[in-house]
C-alpha cells in the first residue's frame, strides 16, 4: 500500500468533514499557534480545490498563497482575510471568559 503525504490525507478529511477543520483552527486559535495555523488554512486550501483555485477567489498571486500559507508565514490582516473568504471562512472575535465566571 503506497502512503500519502501528510498534507493530502489531512485535506481529505477536511474535505469529508468540515466541522473538524473549524474545530482544529478554532482550538489552534485558542492556542496561539501561528506555524500551526498557516499549515492547517493550507491543508483546508488544499481541500477546497487547492492554492491556485483559493488565490483566484482570494484575487491573490498564488505564489504569495504559498509563502504566507507556510509555517513561516506572517500574513498581513488584508492577505489572511481574503484567503479565509476564498475558503468560506471569516476572522471573528470573541471575549475570554471572565475570572468572576470561572470561578461560580
Amino acid at each position: 500500500m503506497k502512503s500519502r503525504p501528510h498534507d493530502d490525507a489531512m485535506a481529505e478529511l477536511y474535505r469529508s468533514d468540515p466541522a473538524l477543520a473549524l474545530e482544529v483552527i478554532n482550538g489552534i486559535l485558542a492556542d496561539g499557534d501561528q506555524a500551526e495555523l498557516m499549515t492547517v488554512l493550507r491543508q483546508l486550501a488544499q481541500a477546497v480545490g487547492g492554492v491556485q483555485a483559493v488565490a483566484e477567489h482570494a484575487h491573490l498571486n498564488p505564489t504569495q498563497i504559498y509563502r504566507t500559507l507556510s509555517p513561516k508565514g506572517n500574513p498581513a490582516l488584508n492577505s489572511l482575510t481574503a484567503i479565509l473568504k476564498a475558503l468560506g471562512l471569516r476572522l471573528a472575535v470573541q471575549p475570554l471568559p471572565s475570572p468572576h465566571s470561572q470561578a461560580a
